[in-house]
């Protein structure tokens, strides 16, 4: 096990070694801010896309995206996969068919990446042996010793309070929240839906790819589920001025995530949601738990998040 973790070291600081070079994009101009510094969470990178001809004489939405070192370039992520999003995203602009925006990359936290993704107020809401029971199968994934907290509701405040006034001021922004967006997957799906919900007055719509409803690794006496459909219950938006994207696959993790998106499902239409401001898309024939799965299907939530025919109020 010793030499397992010492090798497992070597690649995650090979991992880091790459990810610090600046990606190479097919269209447009990344920005790094480095080391982005928070009262709130530990510093991270920042990298932001900017589109081909993109000038402060207009002005652009914001989609503001997790796991920022996997999104633009294979050559330098640690699976050597990627979300290649600048090719879909200038395609999208150059057939017309999605409006002026930029992407937030924001890059996870590494080991802590579960804990700022992990919705705060539904594992608070966990009783002393669930959260027990759900920290011990972290704790046993993550060959971690330490005791599992959430520390999401941090994370948005960085997100919310730090980052996005910068944005707004460094770069030609729409600020309100109908050119506001915020996209995941997997556990960076699960915090998307979290903004959304904890500050509804940022953020106008949400896409969830793959999102990763069990919380921990199987869905066997998971008690996560049911405290994430409560605090849905609670605390979903309403349908009138925000809009939501969920999907999933069929393949290697994602394969445990259709039947608790259609207790999902349920929650949307028992809030009124519709067609006009909610999609939940199934993919099957084996579509799994990987970046180049979500890459080949992002076009269908940046056209439904910045399609020109799409509206948030």
């Amino acid at each position: 096990m010793k030499v397992f973790c010492f090798l497992l070291l070597i690649l995650v600081i090979a991992g880091l070694e790459l990810c610090a070079q600046v990606p190479h994009v097919v269209s447009g101009n990344i920005v790094r801010h480095e080391n982005f510094a928070s009262a709130f969470v530990p510093s991270r990178h920042i990298d932001v896309w900017l589109p081909e001809g993109y000038t402060t004489s207009k002005k652009y939405a914001v989609l503001y995206m997790q796991d920022g070192q996997m999104l633009y370039d294979k050559s330098i992520t640690w699976n050597n996969q990627a979300w290649d999003v600048d090719d879909v995203a200038t395609r999208l602009l150059k057939e017309g068919k999605v409006k002026d925006f930029i992407i937030v990359g924001i890059w996870n936290n590494g080991a802590k990446r579960r804990a700022e993704y992990f919705p705060q107020k539904p594992f608070e809401s966990l009783t002393a042996a669930e959260k027990e029971f759900v920290g011990q199968q972290l704790i046993a994934r993550d060959l971690s010793n330490l005791k599992f907290e959430s520390n999401a509701d941090n994370y948005l405040r960085f997100l919310v309070k730090e980052l996005k006034p910068f944005i707004d001021s460094a770069y030609a922004t729409i600020p309100n929240k109908a050119n506001t967006f915020i996209a995941g997957s997997s556990m960076g799906g699960l915090i998307s839906m979290y903004a959304i919900c904890e500050y509804p007055k940022i953020f106008g719509a949400a896409a969830c790819m793959s999102t990763h409803w069990p919380g921990i690794f199987s869905i066997n006496n998971n008690p996560v589920p049911g405290a994430f459909l409560r605090y849905l219950q609670n605390n979903l938006p309403a349908p009138e001025t925000h809009r939501f994207y969920f999907d999933c696959g069929d393949a290697t993790l994602d394969s445990l995530y259709p039947p608790l998106q259609k207790k999902v499902d349920l929650v949307m239409k028992l809030h009124r949601y519709n067609s006009n401001n909610w999609i939940t898309s199934y993919f099957t024939g084996g579509v799994a738990h990987a970046e180049e799965d979500w890459n080949f299907r992002l076009h269908h939530p940046l056209l439904f998040l910045l399609g020109k025919a799409s509206t948030s109020k």
